[in-house]
C-alpha cells in the first residue's frame, strides 16, 4: 500500500480494519460525505466526463494545477439514489483530492480491490470504481502532456 497517497492509504486501512460484513456500511457512510460541486462547476455539465462503466450515472472533472508538484482537484457528480457509486466517488475524492499528480498516477489500477468489497459487491460495480480511477489517471496524463 506504500504506492498510495497518505489519505488514500488511511482509507484503505480503515476498510481493512472493519469486519468484512461491515465494509458495505462503511462505503455507504462515505456516500453521504461526497462533497457538493463548487458553484463554478455545478451549472456546467459539459465540463464533466461520464464514467459509462458505472451502473449509475457518474460524472467527474479532474483539474491539474500548474503549481509545483501539480496538485489535483477532483469533482464528482452522482445521484443520491446511487449510494454505492457515490461511495466509491467519495473514497476517491477523500483519498486523492489535493494529491500530487505523480502520486495519483502511481496508484495501482487494482486499488479498488484493496478495499475488501469484492465479495459484498458485484464485479460490475467494482469495475465502475476501477473505471473511475482509470479516467482520473487518463485525464491527469492528458493535462500534463498539454
Amino acid at each position: 500500500m506504500s504506492q498510495l497517497p497518505e489519505a488514500l492509504n488511511e482509507i484503505v486501512e480503515e476498510f481493512s480494519e472493519v469486519p468484512e460484513a461491515d465494509r458495505l456500511e462503511l462505503l455507504l457512510e462515505y456516500s453521504r460525505e461526497l462533497p457538493e460541486l463548487p458553484a463554478r462547476l455545478a451549472d456546467h455539465p459539459e465540463l464533466f466526463e461520464q464514467v459509462v462503466e458505472c451502473q449509475s450515472p457518474l460524472f467527474l472533472v479532474v483539474e491539474v494545477s500548474a503549481e509545483a508538484d501539480n496538485p489535483v482537484g477532483l469533482f464528482f457528480s452522482a445521484p443520491p439514489e446511487a449510494p454505492t457509486t457515490r461511495g466509491f466517488a467519495s473514497v476517491l475524492a477523500a483519498g486523492l483530492d489535493g494529491a500530487k499528480a505523480a502520486e495519483i498516477l502511481a496508484v495501482p489500477d487494482d486499488m479498488p480491490q484493496q478495499l475488501g468489497l469484492t465479495r459484498a459487491l458485484s464485479p460490475l460495480r467494482m469495475r465502475g470504481m476501477t473505471a473511475m480511477l482509470g479516467r482520473i489517471k487518463r485525464q491527469i496524463s492528458e493535462q500534463l502532456a498539454a
